[in-house]
Parts: structure tokens; C-alpha cells; sequence
């Protein structure tokens, strides 16, 4: 209904603005009315064109209504306080939303594919241990939003980036390899800053039981001549406490290097192989949380055909590259960074930045001129220095959009084991469930901080959101059950008499029908799925409300079709919904 007075007001203003050098806005607003005493929707469009046009806003309002077609789901119009437009709709207006839905069925709401490629970047947790309920809100939002804008007429691409080059994924195999020596009657001290979990010791009796004692090395070799690793005091200061850490950094980097001298080429075959486990791990458990990606793109893949190199010429042949101290820097001052970044080191080595700058011009290069990435709230920083860069190879600020994925607790103690010490996603899912863990990470904004109340997700009670909106699914299925095992037959297709629904009860959810492919294009215009869930759940009230005050399979046969139309179609908005945000629509529970 939005979208149908947007248009009408758009005509309008075609006629209204013509020769006054005035474009007609790309945005009209059309807002429902707080008071349907001053009609069901009003906009302000005409208070927007006043200074423009030089007239006062009444004035140009009158000349709008005098401009605006015919329509017979509009019964008046009125022009209110300094000028805004109030629309009162026919009585039929709102129910001419059921037969659209019982038609169009899952592609209701759906717009046609005309705005453009997309690709949006999402979790890219680095392979070098499971993923955490933080990257689990990083894969519900990224997989939910890629639903929507694809919903909202956007060709998306998903992609997960690997972080597969570097020296995380150099400490992973440090950290396999030592736990590896052990189950071979070794006794290395296992490292501080090296990655401790559970899942560290699995993958490397894997690694045993395929490899047996190849990769078998003295550990005392290893360790002979290397000065023993700083331990960190528990009350030591800030400043004593960040030197020590550094010293167990670089105390790691030197095992790392020992590692690889000790086993040669092997070290290649540990390296992959401790990557692969992580990556399958990672890839079962986004499987089974619905999550899928269309592309996983290797960052080592990326260097190894030159795209580093590729894309640093084109960043010296824009000048936006020099030389200091024997590094290479990019001049993201200029595009308001703190301070400049280097992008390869005074020892030829290539930073993580520059691998990750490469890695966005091959994403533009590809043909996907909006890049969308969901990053973790901890890469606030690092937004301007990517952003510069690309602003600069292509002349458009808006190239690349970064949305921050704010923090996750937990609000329940009551979880089973741990890896290492944080808690997986893969066991918040045992806990919770799927759909109500991506339900849940979707009912509150993704840039403010989520408290997960496994205890709420895993009632059976209306006090949990997703229960209660599944519930609305459920309750409409066994509403037809009911029908069929009385004989009585419903065809979507027959023409319905709508007039019959005319209770407030009725009239409340044919307006909430009428606004899903408007919260669907609100949704995608501000990156917010959870502008959808709070949707579905109003959707849901109205239903149980309808639901709780009337009865569907009355003897009246014309208002009984006419409810059960309005039944079926409440049942397939919320499935359309609740299939975005990769929550199931149960019909039973």
C-alpha cells in the first residue's frame, strides 16, 4: 500500500514540478497515520518541496492532491496542519492484499531484479579453530541480510574470505605439531601464545593416525639452545605485562622457524593439513546452522597469481604509494585514516593489509561494484584505510560498506564443554537450537551488544520470540487440518469474498499483510534483518490475537472462506519471512 501511494504521489509530482527545475524526489515518505482518525497514511513530501519551490507548504500540497490519479483503494484525501498529506483508504483497500499473496505465494514481496550486483563478505573467521557465538551473529546477520537484499531485487554473491596466509595459520601448525610430538612420547612446553583447545589435541591424533611417525622430531632438538619462554605474572602492570607478551610472541615466531627448518617439506603437509581440519569443521557446522556461501575465496590462492601485485601497481600508478625506511606505504591519510599504513615491510614481506586491499580490488574487478563485509566490532579502525584505498581506485565513497557486529554473552552458565575458553558455535546449537539461535541473534540490532538467553530459546512459551512466531505458523496449519478432516474444502484460487472481513480484529492483520514488502525494502535499505524479525512478530500477534477472538470454520460459508483466505495468506507471509531469516515455519509443534 506504501508502495502504491509513493507512486501516485510520484505522478503527482511530475505535473506539479515540471518547469520548475525542481527533480522529484528519489525517496517520497509515506508513513502509516499514528491516528487513523487523520487518515491510514501520511506524507510530508510537500513540506520537503516548499523552500525548493519557494511557496509555502500548503500551497504546494494543494497543488499535489489536485495532481494526484484516480485510485480505488484511495476513498479521500486531506491536507493537514501545514501541509501534510493524509490518505484515507476504501474500505477494500487492505483486503486486496490476500488474493496478491495467495498468488504470487512465495515470491510475494519479492521485487524484480534491477538493483544491481552485490557481494557481500561475511564471517571470514580465520581457519585456525572453531567458530564462536560471536561468529555465529556474523554468520545469522551476513546469511540473513544476503536473503534479504536478494529478496529486494539485488543479484547477491556470498562469500567467505580464508585467512589462510600468515602467521596464524603458521601458530596453528606449530600448535599441532607440538600436540603431535606428544602422543609420539615427547615432552615440549607447549607455548603460551600458541593455541591450546581441545580441538588442537583432536586434530593432531588425526594427524597421527594418518601419518603415524613421519613427522616424529626430537623435541629437546627443537628446543636446544632456545632461551626459555617468559612467564607472565599475574599482578604484573600494563606496560611489564605488554612487554612480556611480546616476548612470548616472538619466542613462538622462533619455534615456528625451528618447526620448519626441522621438517623440510613436511611442513607443508602439517600446515594443510591442520588448515583443512579447521576449514571442514568450520564448513559442517554453517552447514548445519543453514548457512551457505556461493564463493570461499584462499587468501594464499590470491598471492600466489599475483593479485597483491596487481593491485599494488595500480595503487603507485594512482600515486598513492612511497617509500620510507625501506617499507612501502599507502597515503590513506589523504582519505581519513589516522595515519598512513604500510603495505610491504623493509623485509619484502607483503602486511596483512595489503593481502586484504588485493583481496577487495579482485572483488571489484570481478564485476560487484557495492562490496558489502560484516567485520567484528574490534575492526572499527581499520574500516578508513580500506574504504581510502578503494575510494581512490574508483572515485566512489560508497564502493564499500562495512557493517560491525557488535558482542555476544551468555546469559546461562549452563553450557556443556568448552573449547579452549570460549564457547562454539557448534555447542550453542546443541544447546539451543538452530532456528532459535538465528532468531535470536537477529532480534536485536547487529550494532548494539547481545545478551543470548539460552533459557528463554529453549522454552516452549510465548515469552520466546521464536516459539511464539512458529507457534502463529503452526496454529494456521492445524486451522486447515481442522478444515479437511470436516470436509470442508478451500480453494485459493476461487474468488473470495473479502468484504465479509470486517472486524477490527481482521482489518489489524490485513494491515500488518499489507506492510511486509515495505519492511522488506526497509530491511535491505538499512542492513537490518532484525527490522524483519520485530515484523514477523508483530505479524504473529496480530494472527494469535485474530486467532484467540474468532472462530474460522463457522457455518457461514462466504465469511468462513473469507477467513481462511486471510488465514492462508497470513500462513504465507510469515513462512515468505521466516524463510528469509532461515528459520524454519513448522506445522505442528
Amino acid at each position: 500500500m506504501k508502495t502504491h501511494l509513493q507512486t501516485l504521489l510520484r505522478s503527482a509530482l511530475e505535473s506539479v514540478l515540471s518547469g520548475h527545475g525542481v527533480a522529484v524526489p528519489e525517496n517520497i515518505t509515506v508513513d502509516a497515520a499514528r491516528d487513523t482518525k487523520h487518515g491510514d497514511f501520511a506524507s510530508n513530501v510537500a513540506l520537503a518541496l516548499a523552500k525548493p519551490l519557494g511557496q509555502a507548504p500548503r500551497a504546494v500540497a494543494e497543488a499535489i492532491v489536485k495532481h494526484l490519479p484516480a485510485s480505488g483503494r484511495v476513498s479521500k484525501v486531506e491536507i493537514a496542519g501545514p501541509g501534510f498529506i493524509n490518505f484515507f483508504l476504501a474500505a477494500d483497500a487492505f483486503q486486496a492484499v490476500v488474493p496478491e499473496i495467495l498468488t504470487a505465494k512465495e515470491n510475494f514481496g519479492r521485487a524484480a531484479k534491477t538493483r544491481g550486483r552485490v557481494l557481500v563478505e561475511f564471517v571470514s573467521a580465520n581457519p585456525t579453530g572453531p567458530l564462536h557465538v560471536g561468529h555465529g551473529r556474523n554468520a545469522a546477520y551476513g546469511d540473513s541480510l544476503a536473503n534479504i537484499l536478494d529478496a529486494a531485487g539485488f543479484e547477491v554473491h556470498r562469500e567467505y574470505y580464508i585467512n589462510d596466509a600468515g602467521r596464524q595459520v603458521d601458530l596453528l601448525a606449530l600448535s599441532v605439531w607440538l600436540r603431535y610430538l606428544e602422543l609420539h612420547g615427547e615432552t615440549p612446553p607447549f607455548p603460551a601464545r600458541a593455541y591450546s583447545g581441545e580441538y588442537v589435541r583432536e586434530t593432531a591424533q588425526k594427524l597421527s593416525a594418518g601419518s603415524g611417525r613421519t613427522l616424529h622430531r626430537s623435541a629437546a632438538e627443537l628446543f636446544d639452545g632456545l632461551a626459555p619462554e617468559p612467564a607472565l605474572p599475574a599482578d604484573a602492570d600494563e606496560a611489564a605485562a605488554a612487554r612480556i607478551k611480546g616476548q612470548q610472541e616472538a619466542y613462538a615466531d622462533a619455534l615456528i622457524a625451528r618447526s620448519k627448518k626441522r621438517l623440510g617439506p613436511l611442513y607443508g603437509t602439517l600446515l594443510d593439513f591442520a588448515l583443512n581440519e579447521q576449514l571442514q569443521k568450520i564448513r559442517a557446522t554453517l552447514e548445519t546452522f543453514g548457512v551457505r556461501f556461493d564463493q570461499w575465496s584462499s587468501e594464499r590462492e590470491l598471492v600466489r597469481r599475483g593479485a597483491v601485485t596487481h593491485a599494488l601497481d595500480r595503487l603507485r600508478a594512482a600515486g598513492l604509494v612511497y617509500e620510507n625506511g625501506g617499507a612501502q606505504w599507502l597515503r590513506t591519510q589523504d582519505f581519513g585514516d589516522e595515519k598512513d599504513r604500510v603495505l610491504i615491510k623493509a623485509d619484502g614481506a607483503a602486511t596483512y593489509f595489503a593481502n586484504d586491499l588485493a583481496y577487495h580490488v579482485d572483488k571489484l574487478e570481478r564485476g560487484y561494484p557495492l562490496l558489502l563485509d560484516v567485520w567484528g566490532a574490534d575492526h572499527h579502525g581499520y574500516i578508513a584505510r580500506v574504504r581510502g584505498a578503494l575510494e581512490a581506485l574508483t572515485g566512489r565513497k560508497d564502493v564499500l560498506q562495512v557493517q560491525l557486529m557488535q558482542f555476544v554473552t551468555l546469559s546461562s552458565g549452563r553450557m556443556g564443554k568448552r573449547s579452549g575458553n570460549f564457547v562454539t558455535l557448534g555447542e550453542l546449537l546443541a544447546e539451543a537450537g538452530r532456528d532459535e539461535t538465528r532468531f535470536f541473534y537477529l532480534l536485536r540490532s547487529h550494532d548494539q551488544h547481545l545478551e543470548f538467553d539460552i533459557e528463554l530459546a529453549r522454552s516452549k512459551t510465548n515469552d520466546n520470540p521464536v516459539y511464539y512466531v512458529q507457534y502463529a505458523c503452526a496454529r494456521i496449519a492445524s486451522v486447515f487440518r481442522q478444515a479437511q478432516e470436516r470436509g470442508i474444502v478451500f480453494d485459493p484460487s476461487a474468488v473470495v469474498p473479502l468484504h465479509r472481513l470486517t472486524e477490527s480484529h481482521e482489518k489489524a492483520l490485513l494491515t500488518q499483510l499489507n506492510r511486509y514488502p515495505e519492511r522488506l525494502q526497509e530491511a535491505a535499505a538499512q542492513w537490518a534483518p532484525h527490522a524483519l524479525a520485530f515484523y514477523l512478530r508483530d505479524l504473529a500477534e496480530a494472527f494469535h490475537t485474530y486467532y484467540n477472538a474468532h472462530q474460522f470454520l463457522i457455518d457461514d460459508g462466504e465469511r468462513r472462506h473469507a477467513r481462511l483466505a486471510l488465514v492462508a495468506a497470513a500462513g504465507q507471509v510469515l513462512r515468505n519471512g521466516l524463510g528469509l531469516l532461515g528459520v524454519a515455519a513448522p506445522d505442528r509443534m
